[in-house]
């Protein structure tokens, strides 16, 4: 299994991402539900074009971030950290993903605020479970 594999195995499994945005001297970050896509190697999810975050992205901006899991014990420790790029995903392409994004957070079809994707160009996964501080790096080709 290569590293893209793995860190996309476990991601599939997980529900929550932090990612954090900058404008100027400004950060902020913010937590979202998300689904996954092995394919295209990106974050989906929902948030408000007038929130802070949304504000300071825009239409398209640096991002960088984290997904972890919650456990107490030191040697089954996960977690990625990754760079990339989000963008505001517009009609006709945020049809599917939105369905897809409803199927697995019933709760989201209430919800009026749009579908962004997070494009992940470098992911590095620790996974102590492999070993303590066992790090899997994965870069798009085109950043490699």
């Amino acid at each position: 299994m290569d590293a893209l594999d793995a860190i996309s195995k476990w991601l599939a499994k997980q529900h929550v991402v932090t990612y954090c945005v900058g404008r100027e001297d400004a950060l902020w970050c913010a937590n979202a539900f998300y689904i996954y896509d092995r394919e295209r190697v990106a974050f989906y999810l929902l948030s408000d074009t007038q929130s802070r975050h949304g504000q300071m992205a825009g239409k398209l901006a640096s991002v960088a971030g984290t997904v972890n899991g919650q456990t107490k014990t030191v040697a089954l420790i996960r977690g990625v950290q990754f760079a990339g790029e989000l963008r505001l995903v517009e009609e006709p392409e945020s049809e599917a993903l939105r369905e897809r994004y409803n199927r697995r957070f019933p709760v989201a079809r209430v919800m009026s605020s749009p579908l962004w994707e997070i494009r992940l160009d470098e992911i590095k996964f620790t996974d102590n479970t492999l070993g303590f501080g066992k790090k899997l790096v994965w870069l798009r080709p085109e950043q490699a």
